[in-house]
């Protein structure tokens, strides 16, 4: 009695909506590592995976990831098909035992007690559904039909659902538990680089002069001389107001010179040498200004900037309730993947890998036709 008395509780938080905080925000639900969100077809016939009181089809299995299958059946010996197509079949194979096991485990907690919370439940997510339509009937029934559903299976699969989330939430325990600041500071020193930052941008105008191709004028001077005084040179041009698109379609041996030295915004880091001189230049500078000449490894480099951003990373009370949100997701996870390894252990591995085989050797046989 106590366990149908708290699952009523939960369904109603988790989706009627009826407390002032609801158990899961609609974010939280997307997140939430559900082994099936789409339509849940009933067993369909063919050859069946038993596990507990549920059963998995092969046509459940094959069904969502055929279509993306199909074409390497069809461009692919079996031997390499076999190799493209387990894993995906394992996946899919292990998120319906998952759900199928959830789903009955639910049902069995629940009791008898619970069938009129859920049958009303139920009916406000179908109607849910539809006002998603705008009360159209008939189109939330053809968005059905695309989805291989009718009626009578979504109202089916809105239960699974409902009992199946339920479920899982009496299992968090850690869930509603405070998530300390300190928590909260530790995980973003973690991960702020990588979820927090923003990347440095960089785009410049470059006349790249290399004394070693320079076409010398005096052939009694050295090519370095000649070369650093064409660079000064025009660098002068440039401080009287020539175009410098113009000067390095004309003096730069770079590969964008035709297109007046004008390099695509990249990452500053990304820059190899002797490049990378020119990241650590445009640092000091200021859009529109010009630098140079500047020598590396036999390149004479004129650079103007066109836009520099520096890396920078969000400040923690800005994103703190973000951090919060994914602290609160991977307790969710974690909880999820314990629940989700317990019930595989009631499917045996060896049943599994045959049936996989067949759900393979059938694609392959049905694409090949």
């Amino acid at each position: 009695m106590r366990k149908a008395t708290l699952l009523v509780l939960v369904i109603g938080l988790v989706l009627a909506g009826c407390a002032d905080k609801p158990l899961f925000s609609p974010e939280e639900i997307a997140k939430m590592p559900l082994a099936k969100r789409d339509g849940l077809p009933e067993p369909s016939g063919g050859f069946a995976l038993v596990v507990g009181e549920q059963s998995v089809t092969t046509d459940e299995v094959i069904a969502p990831v055929f279509e993306r299958l199909s074409q390497a059946a069809q461009q692919s010996d079996f031997t390499r098909f076999r190799q493209l197509a387990t894993p995906v079949i394992e996946q899919q194979l292990v998120n319906r035992i998952s759900d199928a096991l959830l789903y009955s485990k639910a049902k069995s907690d629940a009791g008898e007690n619970i069938k009129n919370e859920l049958d009303r439940v139920t009916t406000a997510e179908v109607k849910k559904f539809v006002m998603d339509f705008g009360g159209d009937y008939a189109s939330a029934e053809q968005s059905l039909k695309r989805m291989g559903m009718d009626w009578e299976k979504f109202e089916q699969y809105q239960r699974r659902k409902i009992l199946s989330q339920s479920y899982i939430a009496q299992k968090m325990p850690d869930r509603d538990q405070p998530v300390s600041y300190s928590e909260m500071l530790a995980v973003y020193n973690e991960t702020k680089d990588k979820l927090y930052s923003t990347h440095a941008s960089l785009q410049f105008r470059l006349i790249d002069i290399e004394p070693a191709k320079l076409q010398t004028i005096d052939a009694n001077r050295p090519r370095d001389e000649q070369a650093k005084e064409l660079a000064y040179t025009i660098v002068k041009r440039l401080n009287s107001g020539e175009d410098f698109g113009g000067l390095a379609k004309e003096y730069s041996q770079g590969l964008r010179a035709s297109e007046g030295g004008l390099w695509r915004k990249l990452d500053p880091e990304s820059l190899a040498s002797p490049y990378n001189i020119l990241a650590t230049t445009a640092a000091q500078m200021k859009p529109g200004e010009v630098a140079g000449p500047v020598e590396k490894e036999g390149h004479i480099f004129i650079m103007q900037l066109v836009e520099f951003q520096p890396k920078s990373v969000e400040p923690f009370e800005k994103v703190q309730n973000q951090v919060k949100a994914e602290i609160t997701v991977e307790r969710m996870r974690k909880a999820f993947d314990k629940i989700n390894d317990e019930l595989l252990q009631q499917a045996s591995g060896a049943d599994r890998a045959r049936f996989v085989d067949f759900c393979v050797s059938e694609i392959y046989r049905t694409a090949n036709k």
